[in-house]
């Protein structure tokens, strides 16, 4: 049996009282407390990065192509463009690209007996793809196509329908601006859905309707649209997708991301990767400490053990590794009950959502939310030890300082 591993073990799972079992005990929780908060922190950050980012492309795209127009605001009315199957045949070809959608918005007026609403309708087309809004839809359904005329049904937020009082199945009359000198035109249109995504750059803008009464009220032909909703598989790759998709266009056509529109919400989400890196840096930072102080008394305690070793013939590098592996079960213990307690508070607020924000309308959610990514949780285990293992020479080292015949005189 090999001696060093023997004594390690022997020491770390003593059972007699002593002040070494307290402090090993201690470290053992630091370090337990430090791989939970890590992955707890990796878990909540990817979580709410995702869901704020789903929320914000889900109404937008990642990117948008639509006709040029330098000093043009970021949210209004699009000039028309002919659907070009070429260009969009084009766009599929680049690398990260999931779906091209096209639409086309235009502002009009909710208005009922006791108040009237601002809306921005955006009409979208037969081939439109809900399915990334779908978690949004909180009563009713979207709006169906009708194949002989548009379809005379919308879609519009919470907010907009508590506003004007109204609910899945009310007919409401709707308002829309045709230009500087021709009154607004009135259509009723019925409510046959209602969404909430809790930013209020959204729910407080938008309407979802048919294309078709886009393009007639601007008197626009069957093939014009304002534009297309490009959606990608990684937001991330939005400013490399662009600059690409930019080359591929008609000389008139722009692009732009939706960084562009809401460059505040990106800046935020950026911030939230500093804060997990402060997170993880103080708690790696917690576990090396805990972990050589708690080997550093151990030895001081054991000075005595380790000058009888020295003189019945221990080298400095048995009673170096004694207390080493010592340093590496207290670590993996550590580790292990912090995957336990991590994954296990992540997969509880998966399935409970216990945990909650104090301020929906400021974190865009109620209930926070959790994404696992494995590999992450993986390098947290892989760097803990990896680290802990290396700092451990440090208190390792002073036992090899240690003299025989003074250490068997210590008290």
């Amino acid at each position: 049996m090999n001696t060093a591993s023997f004594i390690a073990r022997r020491i770390a799972f003593n059972r007699q009282r002593s002040f070494s079992r307290f402090i090993i005990r201690l470290a053992i929780a630091a370090t337990a407390i430090s791989v939970a908060v890590m992955i707890m922190t990796l878990a909540f950050v990817n979580g709410f990065q995702e869901a704020v980012s789903q929320k914000i492309f889900s109404f937008w795209g990642h990117l948008r192509v639509q006709h040029y127009e330098q000093y043009k605001a970021a949210i209004a009315e699009e000039a028309p463009i002919q659907k070009n199957d070429t260009v969009v045949n084009e766009i599929y070809k680049i690398e990260g690209v999931k779906q091209v959608q096209s639409f086309a918005t235009k502002y009009a007026i909710l208005k009922t007996p006791e108040s009237i609403e601002g809306v921005l309708f955006k009409g979208v087309g037969k081939e439109y793809d809900f399915s990334s809004m779908q978690q949004f839809l909180t009563a009713g359904r979207w709006i169906n196509f009708n194949d002989s005329t548009y379809s005379r049904e919308i879609v519009i937020s919470e907010y907009t329908a508590k506003q004007l009082e109204l609910k899945v199945n009310d007919r409401v009359l709707i308002y829309f601006f045709k230009g500087e000198d021709q009154k607004p035109r009135p259509d009723k249109l019925t409510i046959v859905g209602l969404y909430k995504t809790n930013m209020e750059e959204y729910d407080k803008l938008y309407a979802i309707g048919d294309l078709t009464l886009v393009q007639r009220l601007n008197g626009w032909a069957a093939d014009e649209i304002g534009g297309y909703e490009i959606f990608l598989n990684d937001y991330h790759s939005m400013d490399k997708v662009n600059d690409e998709i930019f080359e591929s266009l008609p000389g008139e056509w722009g692009s732009r991301t939706i960084r562009d529109l809401y460059p505040n919400i990106f800046d935020w989400l950026r911030l939230q990767d500093v804060n997990r890196d402060v997170v993880l840096g103080v708690m790696i930072i917690i576990a090396i400490i805990n972990l050589i102080t708690c080997l550093i008394i151990m030895v001081l305690e054991r000075t005595r053990m380790i000058g009888v070793l020295k003189a019945v013939g221990a080298t400095d590098w048995t009673v170096q590794k004694i207390f080493t592996l010592q340093g590496v079960i207290i670590t993996a213990a550590g580790i292990f009950l912090g995957l336990v307690l991590g994954l296990g508070v992540c997969v509880i607020q998966q399935k409970t959502g216990f945990l909650t924000f104090w301020d929906e309308n400021a974190y865009y959610m109620l209930v926070v939310p959790v994404k696992i990514i494995w590999w992450e949780v993986l390098l947290v285990v892989a760097g803990t030890l990896l680290v802990c293992t290396l700092t451990l020479l440090i208190p390792s080292l002073v036992s090899r300082r240690i003299q025989p015949a003074k250490a068997v005189q210590f008290r």
